[in-house]
């Protein structure tokens, strides 16, 4: 049998923004528990997106998470000795996951640059719909378009 799941912490949000989701987003950059470094990280971004862009920071990260955010994914699912990619439909919260995990990988994967620098010009690419974060997305929509025959093992 089963234990009862976990109940779900609450967090605050964050103290400039006054938003839920800026401090879930701080919290998954944060490595070490270094939270004061995850938001130095974090406003640094804002104010990179807000001179080159002259528009609002969180407008620009809002719309970077909404287009990253994916819709569809597969799970592996074995039945009868096989194991098939089935195409399941994402929940917001994970979906909101997986776009700020993609967004944070791929600043990371590139180097020379201050971490707010990589994350401020990837939030942009994704609020422009370009970027690796918005490929990943695509990628994770085309393996779920490729098997969607096995749509019916849901």
């Amino acid at each position: 049998m089963r234990r009862r799941r976990p109940e779900r912490r609450t967090i605050l949000p964050d103290t400039k923004y006054n938003d839920l989701a800026v401090a879930k987003f701080i919290n998954y950059i944060m490595d070490s528990g270094k939270k004061g470094v995850a938001e130095k990280i974090f406003y640094g971004a804002m104010n990179i997106i807000q001179k080159k862009t002259k528009t609002d920071g969180i407008k620009i990260f809002k719309k970077g998470i909404e287009n990253t955010s994916p819709s569809v994914e597969v799970k592996s699912r074995r039945i009868g000795g096989a194991t098939y990619q089935v195409p399941i439909e994402v929940p917001r919260k994970r979906a909101f996951y997986l776009a700020s995990l993609w967004i944070i990988k791929s600043s990371n994967s590139s180097s020379g640059k201050p971490m707010s620098e990589k994350l401020a010009s990837e939030l942009i690419a994704a609020a422009n719909g370009d970027g690796n974060a918005i490929k990943k997305k695509e990628d994770t929509h085309r393996m779920a378009d490729a098997n969607k025959a096995f749509a019916h093992f849901r």
